[in-house]
């Protein structure tokens, strides 16, 4: 069943729509992960000269913050499942969840061309004798080529009284009577053209349906190209149930196009950018033309769900993708279906790894090896919150904070009922073996190996949860506490990100720590932060505890010279190594990140110094290396 529920204030949303019980005019926005657009969408309707309108948005599934922005904006929110979702269902919905004489319908990614529009929409709707209005749509810059020249003949500028057998209309931008719905609803199996529908049924029975191009919109398409083709196939098949064309029509339609393309290729040539449009020009042009033939041609409901769910919500997200060794690239992905117990992440941070970096730069032994292989979206250390959960998925609710265990084992061999995941045979590790990580705006992983966070961890600090439990893992092998004085003398070899966090959380809780690294900037970074440093590492014999951070051979060779016999160790290793260790505590990376569960300060995360720098997605594609140990906030929209 749909829900609604009503607006509440939003900073976006700084304007006063009609606040009468009974407005004259309900607008209906159809919307599915449109956040880019809709906020500007109700920027506009604030400035409407007409003010006697409410405004429903009718969400189907989104997984964005469409609806956050909605339940801010709008006079109601109308949530539907994505399962159910059709156009004529969609706005079915809407208008059932209205209240007006005349129910305006926009697109979500549509924007007013002026204060006007409104007003020139809705007023031929006053002659009882006009069924629905239409207005002039126009396509924007970043508009395809062919498309944005198909809106000007399509949409023209002389204002038409149209009559049969001349069947057009556009809910995309339209205007209807309330009444007539009431009689007449939109048919909820049409794949679209619910619109050319309901104006044919009413032009059958005597009414008008008028274009009103005073009435304009700026159509927002911003599509890959199986979308372009995907939206044309369901209009071709649409087109052919209700009767509007056939398979002999076939012709008719491919010779407007070819003149259409040539058309273009002419206009291009005019407007001095053939050479960079023409390759455009072309694909837009096949692609329209393969998919209005195609489902003109197949004519067939959509009985198969997931061939359904594909024509109709076919929005990619965006995502970095390693392909090979310093090769990355900004790629689009599909939102596969949520097994049944799995959960659907919105990134919010992702903290820049030195494993990422090795993997950008073809340097990680898993991938020389063989066990892991590109193309991969790396990131393993991430924040985000849940959109979507699958069936059996019980734990979990939309919106819950969490973060994701980066080592994902089987669960069902001897490794992972010992709780040892990194030996699993089988185990994925995010965004390093077999699953996509979190330099993405979506990531889908198994539900148990999620963790909500607690309120008082932002999900910014939250990306530090994966290495400090690194840490904490190591320092707990060494039987570590706050009462234990083994860790009264500690020096940790390494002032990293994983040595930094093992000083601070010593340091944290008492104890005396001095750091040993050569790097001038970590050793201001740690000295500003109270924490002794040393560079000679002559002087590590003092120490009764040594915590080798570097996770380097070679570094190790020189620090087990100098140290003191019998001395306690613990070794981070870098989680491909497999070798067994001589010393006393050796520690590869936490399989749970919330090994960091234990109370511990804010301030610990605080001063760590991998939050001070920010990298998007966009700098990540077009440069050669990662930002070292910096926090990548993904946005929202690339």
């Amino acid at each position: 069943m749909p829900t609604a529920c009503t607006r509440t204030q939003f900073a976006i949303c700084s304007m006063s729509f009609n606040s009468t019980p009974m407005p004259e005019t309900s607008i209906v926005i159809r919307a599915y992960n449109e956040e880019k657009h809709l906020p500007e969408l109700f920027r506009s309707l604030a400035g409407q000269e007409y003010r006697d309108f409410e405004t429903v948005v009718v969400d189907s599934g989104s997984i964005d913050r469409t609806r956050d922005v909605a339940s801010a904006c709008a006079d109601r929110l109308v949530s539907i499942r994505k399962h159910d979702f059709s156009f004529g269902y969609s706005l079915n919905e809407g208008i059932r969840n209205s209240t007006s004489r005349f129910v305006a319908i926009v697109s979500a990614h549509a924007l007013p061309a002026d204060s006007s529009w409104l007003g020139n929409l809705v007023e031929p709707l006053r002659d009882p004798h006009t069924a629905m209005v239409y207005g002039r749509q126009q396509g924007v810059a970043q508009s395809k080529f062919g498309e944005f020249l198909d809106f000007t003949r399509t949409f023209g500028q002389k204002r038409e009284v149209l009559k049969p057998p001349k069947f057009l209309a556009n809910n995309a931008n339209s205007a209807i009577r309330r009444d007539l719905w009431n009689r007449y609803t939109f048919d909820e199996t049409l794949p679209g053209l619910e619109d050319v529908d309901w104006a044919k049924h009413w032009m059958e029975e005597g009414y008008l349906v008028v274009y009103e191009p005073s009435a304009s919109i700026h159509h927002i398409h911003d599509e890959i190209w199986s979308q372009v083709r995907h939206r044309y196939y369901r209009e071709g098949q649409a087109a052919r149930w209700i009767g509007i064309t056939s398979r002999r029509h076939l012709p008719r339609e491919l010779f407007r196009e070819v003149a259409y393309f040539f058309g273009d290729l002419i206009q291009s040539i005019k407007q001095g950018v053939f050479s960079q449009k023409a390759a455009e020009i072309v694909r837009f042009r096949y692609e329209k033309t393969a998919g209005r033939v195609g489902g003109i041609w197949d004519g067939s409901l959509m009985e198969n769900p997931r061939f359904r769910e594909q024509l109709l919500f076919d929005k990619p997200y965006r995502a970095v993708t390693i392909r090979a060794p310093r090769e990355a690239v900004i790629q689009s992905f599909g939102v596969p279906e949520l097994k049944p117990g799995e959960v659907l992440v919105r990134v919010a941070y992702a903290g820049v790894c030195a494993t990422d970096l090795e993997i950008f730069e073809g340097r990680l032994g898993y991938y020389k090896s063989g066990i892991a292989k590109y193309p991969i979206v790396p990131g393993h250390e991430f924040s985000g919150v849940i959109v979507a959960t699958g069936a059996r998925v019980t734990e979990f609710a939309e919106n819950d904070p969490v973060v994701v265990e980066c080592i994902q084992g089987c669960g069902e061999c001897d490794s992972c009922r010992n709780e040892d995941a990194i030996g699993c045979a089988s185990r994925s590790e995010v965004g390093v073996i077999g699953r996509n990580g979190g330099y993405a705006e979506y990531m889908i992983t198994p539900a148990r190996f999620v963790h909500r966070l607690p309120p008082s961890l932002t999900l910014k600090h939250a990306i530090l949860c994966e290495p400090l439990a690194v840490v904490l893992k190591g320092l707990r092998r060494l039987g570590w506490n706050a009462s234990n004085r083994t860790l009264s003398r500690s020096a940790v070899v390494g002032g990293g990100p994983i040595g930094h966090l093992a000083a601070l959380t010593v340091t944290h809780h008492g104890a005396d720590v001095a750091v040993f690294d050569r790097n001038p900037d970590r050793l201001a970074c740690l000295a500003r932060r109270g924490i002794s440093i040393e560079q000679d590492l002559q002087k590590i014999a003092a120490f009764d505890t040594i915590i080798e951070a570097t996770g380097d051979a070679e570094a190790l060779d020189k620090v087990l010279e100098p140290a003191r016999p019998f001395c306690c160790w613990v070794c981070h290793t870098p989680g491909e190594t497999s070798a067994s260790n001589p010393l006393s505590a050796t520690t590869k990376p936490s399989s749970d990140p919330l090994e960091a569960r234990q109370p511990i300060s804010m301030k610990l995360f605080d001063c760590c110094p991998t939050l001070k720098r920010a990298l998007s997605l966009n700098a990540f594609s077009r440069s050669n290396s990662f930002i070292r140990h910096g926090t990548s906030r993904v946005p929202a929209s690339i």
